[in-house]
């Protein structure tokens, strides 16, 4: 995380918690009912209450947007075919708006009314919360980041390949293309802090393994004309480039390398797309060079996962486009879903219970492309990454260009 950044969500973070720690620390105990199921925060008798911390407004808005419907859609149907454990499903929403203030505001508002939360966007916002995660509250958190540094934790369950290992994939499918030779400069745009600077440690990892040089350009989140980064790369003759960062700057680095001529492949991390993307100026050169690594299928995929999920959504937000944010909202939801049906098998509805239950979940989101597996905290669900590309036919507006693949030099990698 940069400093900037860290020295303003850990502020926030010191008064908020000030501010609000009666609330916080307040202890509502568990209880048992008589049948012998123990419940605790965010569970009643009735109800089950989950929380999402999501960003609608801010840098990730399409993707927060599109991940939040897809939960509701899921909390919908869930409680239509019963519910889980004789309890219906209720979703708190909180829209930070990529805010550091808001974002840690509404953690600590929700933390002590839901049981987990099913979503949490921006991995420097829950690592300035990990702590308190950790050593307090003891929630499952299913962030929509894939952050290396929120590996370890317990509660904190990263869902799919970190940024790290997602670059390695994605290098490696531009040498198995030989788009990239041994030797080759390729070029990095990425986010300062947690997402780009650890996508980066993963494109340093490969270029060391496949001998190429890596050509480093830094960026922050609010930077959106990348007319230096691409001028810069250009000259340093890099033969493709990686992007990790937002849609828009993806938007903007591919088309202003096609207006000035500098053909090179343009590789990006999950986040660095979305299918509005091709409306715009830049739908061209994204349609002709452009690629994106993901842990699932994409959306428009016609496996039996990503079909029956497209239908249902557009059935229900049918002035809504889809796009890969569905899949992963939907995902982590059932995710949640899956440990609070063990958790009442067990007779625990407690936040231990659902933590131990989690733990119990080793193959997952088969009919989405890829199996994860959530017994060890330190590592993420899954290596494998799908290499997909945009195609303006596609539901979602992405093809698969290679299926599910764990890359030589991923598989020897450390997860740090």
């Amino acid at each position: 995380m940069n400093k900037r950044v860290l020295g303003a969500v850990v502020t926030v973070l010191a008064l908020t918690l000030v501010g609000c720690s009666g609330k916080a620390s307040e202890d509502k105990g568990d209880a048992t009912d008589k049948s012998g199921l123990k419940t605790g925060q965010g569970v009643t008798d009735s109800t089950i209450t989950l929380g999402s911390l999501t960003d609608m407004t801010g840098v990730y808005a399409s993707l927060g947007k599109s991940v939040t419907q897809a939960q509701q859609l899921w909390v919908k149907e869930t409680n239509a075919a019963g519910g889980i454990c004789d309890r219906k499903i209720e979703l708190t929403v909180r829209d930070h708006g990529y805010d550091p203030q808001k974002a840690v505001a509404a953690y600590t508002e929700l933390a002590p009314e839901v049981l987990g939360f099913t979503q949490f966007i921006g991995s420097p916002f829950v690592a300035a919360v990990e702590q308190r995660i950790d050593g307090q509250d003891k929630g499952i958190v299913l962030p929509q980041a894939w952050s290396a540094s929120l590996l370890g934790s317990p509660y904190i369950r990263v869902i799919g390949a970190t940024y790290d290992v997602e670059t390695i994939n994605l290098v490696d499918y531009l040498l198995t293309e030989k788009r990239i030779a041994e030797g080759d400069k390729i070029g990095q745009v990425y986010f300062e802090g947690d997402y780009g600077e650890n996508a980066l440690a993963g494109a340093k990892y490969a270029a060391e393994q496949a001998g190429l040089t890596l050509v480093e350009q830094k960026i922050k989140p609010t930077d959106n004309d990348m007319t230096a980064q691409v001028a810069a790369l250009k000259q340093a003759g890099v033969k493709a480039i990686i992007i990790s960062a937002g849609p828009r700057q993806a938007a903007s680095l591919v088309g202003v390398a096609a207006a000035t001529g500098f053909n090179v492949p343009v590789v990006g991390n999950n986040s660095a797309y979305a299918p509005q993307l091709l409306a715009t100026q830049a739908g061209p050169a994204l349609l002709k060079d452009y690629y994106i690594a993901a842990s699932t299928l994409p959306i428009g995929d016609a496996g039996p996962g990503p079909s029956k999920l497209a239908k249902a959504y557009a059935a229900q937000y049918p002035k809504d486009g889809l796009d890969n944010g569905v899949i992963a909202g939907y995902n982590a939801a059932s995710v949640f879903g899956e440990a609070l049906k063990k958790a009442c098998e067990s007779k625990d509805l407690t936040r231990e219970g659902v933590d131990k239950a989690l733990l119990t979940i080793t193959d997952f989101g088969s009919d989405f492309g890829i199996s994860h597996d959530f017994s060890d905290p330190k590592a993420p669900s899954t290596k494998q990454s799908v290499i997909m590309k945009p195609d303006a036919k596609a539901p979602g507006g992405l093809k698969v260009v290679r299926p599910a693949t764990i890359a030589p030099a991923a598989e020897s990698y450390t997860v740090k």
